[in-house]
């Protein structure tokens, strides 16, 4: 059995996270030869190379050290949460844990997530970041975020998923527009108008299949990555936008409104999942946050578990 210290997983997951033994070194305020000490002992025990140590670039981890960022990590965590069993402490989730929540969720609730999770676990210290899909998926295989908060769209294989809410689509038109003040409308009302599509990587698609599933051909006129620009866009009557969350206000950041319509069309809701490495132990961190994200969600009580 191969023999390796608690130490020796934190500078390695310190220099993994840094891409550089100095990173690493000046984070963990020790010498930089005791992290090269610590990573090389630990490829001698394991019997792996962990790293390919480039001088220009620094370092990048080979698929071994990738797999064992992600489990050095988790039970770096579980050693965490035996301290603070020890100390009496576990009542309450306290350390750091990184959170993705996908970008045009954030501005609906992740200002809610850290404030619940501030009044109610102080010692928790959350790490939050604005992502897309990709980008999620890739942090979470790579340890770099624990939990993500986001739509169940594409995620790949070895995660695990957990459904705490779902939102329909609906469509948005400028004030003047023909169907401005229908009280719905079917997809292929808009067959031959143009479109502004939020172009985030996976979204897109899904907005072009629901409406390819009403048997409309989308005319995309204008593309943005932003949220508040494509209502913007559609404001200026520049065409229409399939979207899912709905802010409280029609107006937009240029002064002008749109007009919310819901699909008469029969269109599943999208689910909101949370996301995370399957087959891995949550820690009371993710554990509080998931219990955020489910509290702040419309109609949500903070009753889940990931366990």
């Amino acid at each position: 059995m191969a023999e390796f210290t608690l130490t020796q997983l934190r500078y390695f997951v310190a220099a993994a996270s840094t891409g550089s033994m100095t990173a690493a070194a000046i984070d963990l305020r020790i010498a930089q030869s005791a992290v090269s000490t610590a990573v090389g002992g630990l490829e001698r025990s394991l019997g792996v190379q962990l790293f390919i140590r480039q001088h220009a670039r620094g370092l990048s981890l080979t698929g071994a050290g990738h797999r064992l960022h992600v489990a050095a990590q988790e039970l770096l965590g579980l050693a965490a949460g035996l301290e603070e069993t020890a100390r009496g402490l576990a009542v309450a989730a306290t350390g750091d844990i990184a959170f993705g929540c996908f970008v045009t969720l954030a501005p609906f609730v992740m200002p809610q997530i850290l404030r619940w999770c501030a009044e109610r676990h102080p010692r928790l210290n959350l790490n939050a970041r604005e992502l897309d899909t990709p980008e999620i998926t890739a942090e979470l295989q790579e340890g770099r975020i624990e939990i993500a908060l986001m739509y169940d769209l594409a995620l790949g294989t070895g995660i695990e998923r957990h459904r705490i809410g779902s939102v329909p689509p609906y469509v948005i038109v400028a004030p003047d527009h023909r169907l401005a003040k229908a009280p719905g409308i079917h997809l292929s009302e808009l067959q031959d108008e143009s479109m502004v599509m939020l172009d985030i990587p996976h979204s897109a698609e899904y907005f072009a299949g629901l409406m390819r599933a009403a048997g409309v051909q989308p005319k995309v006129q204008h593309r943005s990555t932003s949220y508040e620009t494509v209502r913007s866009l559609v404001a200026q009557g520049l065409g229409y936008a399939v979207l899912n969350q709905r802010p409280t206000f029609a107006t937009t950041y240029s002064g002008e409104s749109v007009v919310s319509l819901p699909l008469f069309d029969n269109v599943a809701d999208l689910p909101i999942v949370l996301a995370r490495i399957a087959h891995t132990r949550p820690t009371g961190r993710a554990q509080a946050v998931a219990q955020a994200c489910a509290a702040v969600l419309p109609g949500g009580d903070g009753t889940i578990s990931i366990g």
